[in-house]
């Protein structure tokens, strides 16, 4: 059995819509702010259409033993400083847990931009009835998007 989830998480940035697009598109700002946890990691980044994402890792919790995480995306869809579509598969030890489709959207508003983070997941694999690891997924994803309004702040204070 399969389990299906939408959800959307909205955030207003304090810079352009052209910095947010470049903080997606550029390797070394995105990796201050999208990173698998645990230890022994990498990570490779093709930002373009057809390109993507591979990142692994190795991560140990509190009494249980290491897990091999691996993410792997690809770019669907990329229009400069307004929209982001992209699918990534979610492995742990090699197994295959979830699968989804991304689409950020950035609006420019007075003061910053509106970034929109929908997310249509898919479980292929998950704890009794799924809403642990549902809520972990949007947990993960709320914490993303601080990491990249820290990375974004960071930036714009250096310049």
């Amino acid at each position: 059995m399969v389990l299906h989830d939408t959800f959307t998480i909205s955030r207003h940035l304090d810079v352009p819509p052209n910095e947010v697009f470049t903080a997606f598109a550029d390797t070394a700002i995105r990796q201050r702010w999208f990173r698998l946890p645990g230890s022994e990691a990498s990570y490779e980044h093709d930002f373009r259409v057809g390109g993507g994402e591979m990142a692994r890792s190795t991560f140990t919790g509190l009494d249980t033993a290491p897990e091999r995480l691996e993410y792997r995306s690809r770019y669907i869809d990329i229009a400069d400083a307004h929209r982001i579509v992209y699918s990534y598969e979610a492995v742990v030890d090699g197994e295959l847990r979830w699968i989804s489709l991304v689409t950020v959207r950035l609006e420019a508003e007075t003061d910053g931009t509106r970034l929109e983070r929908t997310e249509q997941v898919t479980f292929l694999r998950y704890a009794g009835n799924g809403s642990t690891d549902l809520a972990h997924l949007r947990g993960g994803s709320v914490l993303q998007l601080n990491g990249l309004d820290a990375a974004l702040q960071s930036g714009h204070r250096r310049q």
